[in-house]
């Protein structure tokens, strides 16, 4: 097994330094030896075969007789471009932004000041900082600012009738919000408008996501779902099953819990250490980022900061998650936009 340490530029004659290993099942891969070449001497692959000497360093040192430690021949040689988020933003990409707000009862009564949906007139709860951290960076590589924002866990008029997927404006035919001001209006209009409730189902708001990102799969466009939520998730087998399925899309989700909750159900979700799967079926990607809000609470109460925090681990893995799907695709960032300057998102690029 070769790793390469440096990765070949447009600079021919940099030295790419190669280490070889003897790989083992276990990880516990042992150290042959290394080479060094170049962009140009590899390129030379291409028309005759290229031997080099892999030597080991302390071996060379230890012994006076030591030539070397086998031998690496190149057999064939090809340049691929790895592109960056960055690239595809320039080249026209879009991220359409969806939100999710959990109104389930354990959220306490809205007009407490105990109550996660409190509606303090002096500063934002925190499902309203959680909308505003992330949302406010991501609008800014949405160009029509037009949001879809859905509740889910509540009774909604005229009948009571219990949704988990229901407009926060009001038009479930026309669920966009103009901005992310628009969203939080809605948001604390639909506080007084609709019943607390539950259970907490995130499965339905997925798929009418999934729907949306599986209309135009060609690197056009990528959607990014804004999930928060106070507690345990109640449909935990279909939650499963929807995100595989939507491991296969353009898509990522964000799900922010905010409160005392364990949350110990959402990390299973967020797929870092071992892929969600269902029915025997693993997730493609690792679609799903869980951060809980508490986590990033200034503790002089300084919401400013705690809201920039959030932002910056909460998006951390976007563009990670974005490339994933375009390279799994075969999809190349498009010529560049003539749009204007692309700003980057506060996060690892």
């Amino acid at each position: 097994m070769a790793a390469v340490h440096h990765p070949c530029t447009s600079t021919v004659q940099r030295t790419v330094k190669v280490d070889v290993y003897d790989w083992d099942r276990g990880g516990s891969h042992d150290f042959i030896g290394e080479f060094t070449t170049s962009y140009r001497e590899l390129s030379r692959g291409q028309s005759q075969f290229s031997v080099y000497e892999v030597l080991n360093p302390k071996k060379k040192c230890k012994k006076k007789k030591y030539i070397n430690s086998g031998t690496v021949t190149l057999l064939s040689f090809k340049a691929e471009s790895e592109y960056t988020f960055v690239d595809y933003i320039k080249g026209g990409t879009q991220l359409n932004f969806t939100v999710a707000i959990d109104f389930t009862a354990s959220n306490g009564n809205p007009s407490q000041p105990t109550s996660l949906h409190y509606m303090n007139p002096y500063q934002l709860n925190a499902y309203g900082m959680a909308l505003k951290a992330v949302g406010e960076i991501i609008q800014d590589y949405d160009s029509d600012k037009l949001f879809p924002a859905y509740g889910f866990g509540a009774k909604i008029p005229p009948d009571g009738k219990i949704s988990h997927e229901f407009a926060l404006n009001g038009d479930i035919e026309n669920p966009n919000c103009v901005g992310i001001q628009g969203v939080l209006e809605a948001y604390f209009k639909s506080l007084r408008t609709v019943q607390l409730y539950g259970p907490t189902n995130f499965a339905s708001v997925i798929n009418q996501v999934a729907r949306a990102a599986g209309d135009v799969t060609d690197g056009s466009q990528y959607y990014v779902l804004l999930i928060i939520t106070d507690g345990v998730i109640s449909d935990m087998v279909q939650t499963k099953e929807a995100i595989v399925n939507a491991s296969s899309l353009p898509m990522s989700i964000i799900i922010v819990g905010v409160g005392p909750a364990e949350f110990d159900a959402m990390e299973e979700l967020d797929g870092d250490e071992v892929r969600v799967s269902s029915r025997g079926r693993f997730a493609e990607r690792d679609i799903v980022q869980f951060v809980p809000f508490r986590d990033y609470v200034d503790r002089s109460g300084n919401q400013v900061l705690s809201m920039a925090r959030l932002a910056k681990d909460v998006l951390a893995e976007i563009p990670e998650q974005f490339l994933s799907y375009m390279k799994s695709r075969d999809i190349k960032p498009r010529p560049l936009s003539q749009s204007g300057p692309v700003q980057a998102l506060p996060m690892h690029i």
